[in-house]
């Protein structure tokens, strides 16, 4: 028997109900005029997915933000989906993302931003006051808002007019920079590729190159003098280096100079003055692990450091000190904290949202685009060449009270002499203060201090004699860090304090994890209470430590605990 035959309707294969082939990448129709300003922008040279964020920075910088038909623009010229563009632009918060209005219109930019940095050096120096004052002198178009800490703890308190900062600012200070119009930085004198040359610099670089030193030897001199990561971690740097050298080519590189600790501001400071210190120390741990490709993040606020990276590494290239250089790439930040966590910060080299990795695998074995990578501090690559050439036992001979090694101290605050202080590794809080600081400001006395920034905790006064160093703060609850040290007196609260540092963590958190998410956000709305509730503090502090995915989480209960551990006078019940 036939089976069946079964019409068909042609309705099913060629009718209107037909769906059509998709002509291009779904989301909104790009305007031709976007795509022709974007074409003008970047040029005609095929786009990189990884450097999504620079061109998100030249498109802000030419229109003064990003309006979302440019962000329907590059999507399409990287192939990107809108919303993967989109999601990107607007988790970084130097990024002013716009939609069109009811009419299709794009809303025009502010005529100029003022940051005020709300960070607690600067709050403690009389930010609050300045921020309230300026939009009553400002030009109505000229936007004034808060910023996170900017780095520049030692003039406080700092305002950045577009991308020049005023320190020590007043509002008549500030006033004037807006009526001269200056909108960026220009480096100070410092030690160019000539001058570092001329007293030496490269030799050792060359030296290893040419075979007179080999990796072995400068790795096993790192290891021998004790250096430890110095942007927080601590981890020696040798061990690093060995680690990182034992995996399979090809292998990277990536260099933190995003020190977004409020409290921080050493890498700037040595940055703009001796770049080719760094540079040099980069190259050598570059030659002794096999490093293919070097990427350095620079924070988004070191405006003239990066004018000096980028006219030093031209230089560079121009006038190699050996045959061959590897590639290095200036990648720029764009205002987040927690990518001064390693992970995060290879994600946002990599160009994307800047969420903590999950770990294992480490970032010794998977980094990044997938490759093993070495990653360090500035600070701990400044210091390679003075601790090879000058020897192991140089380094490690420099502390006090039994620790080794040098420490560059950020120091801000209620001394007479803030700034970066080189001192021993252990030195005591006291002895810093008042060997390196010229004491305390007059008609101030010591009532506590941040020992490691933000994150590192509250110690009151009668612990201003404990070793600062890695190891030595843990046991009182609180931790080193970048050596980012705040110090307060009698004229200051250690509750408003506590609250500052909150604030900051719930507005850093990038989001990812619901116990940093939601607990940052809350520990600052319990704060912020007439009345704590200890308890409940207490647990949420416990949720935080053992739940967050990394350290912003992790860390963030800190100055909170420090206050009721050590002040429990002053928390309000």
């Amino acid at each position: 028997m036939n089976a069946p035959v079964i019409p068909i309707v042609p309705a099913l294969v060629a009718g209107p109900s037909r769906q059509r082939r998709r002509e291009g990448i779904k989301g909104r129709r790009v305007d031709p005029v976007r795509r022709a300003e974007l074409q003008a922008l970047l040029g005609d040279e095929t786009l990189r997915r990884d450097r999504l964020i620079e061109y998100l920075h030249a498109i802000q910088d030419h229109h003064g933000q990003l309006a979302t038909p440019h962000l329907a623009a590059l999507a399409e010229r990287l192939r990107l989906s809108q919303a993967e563009v989109f999601e990107v632009a607007s988790f970084y918060h130097h990024f002013d993302v716009v939609r069109e209005d009811p009419t299709g219109a794009v809303p025009s930019p502010p005529k100029l931003t003022v940051r005020v940095c709300d960070g607690l050096s600067c709050e403690l120096a009389g930010a609050p006051d300045l921020l309230a004052r300026l939009p009553a002198l400002l030009d109505a178009e000229v936007r004034v808002i808060t910023s996170p800490c900017v780095g520049r703890c030692e003039a406080a308190p700092v305002a950045v007019v577009h991308q020049h900062p005023v320190r020590h600012a007043t509002p008549a200070s500030v006033q004037a920079a807006v009526t001269q119009g200056l909108r960026t930085h220009e480096p100070e004198p410092y030690a160019g590729l000539a001058a570092y040359r001329g007293a030496g610099g490269y030799a050792l670089l060359r030296a290893c190159s040419e075979g007179r030193r080999t990796a072995d030897e400068v790795i096993a001199t790192l290891e021998a003098s004790s250096l430890r990561g110095l942007g927080g971690a601590g981890f020696p740097a040798g061990r690093k280096w060995r680690i990182v050298r034992a995996q399979p080519a090809p292998r990277l590189m990536a260099v933190n100079i995003d020190e977004g600790e409020p409290g921080t501001f050493k890498d700037r400071w040595y940055l703009e003055r001796d770049p080719h210190r760094f540079l040099e120390g980069l190259l050598v741990a570059a030659w002794a692990v096999g490093i293919d490709a070097v990427y350095v993040y620079l924070r988004d606020e070191y405006h003239a450091g990066r004018a000096i990276l980028q006219r030093e590494l031209a230089a560079l290239r121009a006038d190699p000190p050996v045959p061959a250089l590897p590639v290095i790439e200036l990648r720029r930040g764009a205002g987040a904290y927690i990518c001064g966590e390693e992970s995060a910060m290879i994600e946002s080299i990599e160009g994307k949202r800047g969420l903590p990795r999950l770990r294992p695998p480490y970032v010794a074995q998977v980094g990044l685009f997938g490759r093993p990578t070495l990653e360090h501090n500035f600070e701990t690559l400044y210091w390679v060449r003075d601790i090879v050439e000058r020897g192991a036992d140089w380094f490690a001979a420099q502390g006090r009270h039994g620790r080794q090694g040098l420490r560059s101290f950020s120091v801000s605050g209620r001394v007479r002499e803030p700034g970066v202080k080189l001192a021993p590794a252990g030195i005591t809080l006291r002895e810093l203060v008042h060997e390196y600081c010229g004491g305390m400001l007059p008609g101030h006395a010591l009532k506590a201090y941040l020992p490691g920034g933000a994150s590192g905790g509250m110690l009151p006064a009668r612990l201003a004699d404990v070793p600062l160093d890695f190891d030595t703060l843990q046991p009182h609850g609180c931790f080193i860090g970048s050596a980012a040290v705040i110090v307060l007196s009698q004229h200051d609260s250690v509750v408003d304090a506590a609250r500052n540092l909150m604030r900051f963590f719930a507005h850093e958190s990038c989001g990812q994890c619901t116990p940093c998410r939601n607990g940052t956000a809350k520990a600052s709305e319990l704060l912020a209470r007439p009345r704590w509730d200890r308890e409940l503090l207490a647990d949420l502090s416990q949720v935080m430590r053992d739940a967050s995915i990394c350290g912003l989480g992790q860390a963030a209960p800190n100055p909170v605990d420090c206050v009721v551990r050590y002040f429990p006078d002053a928390v309000p019940t």
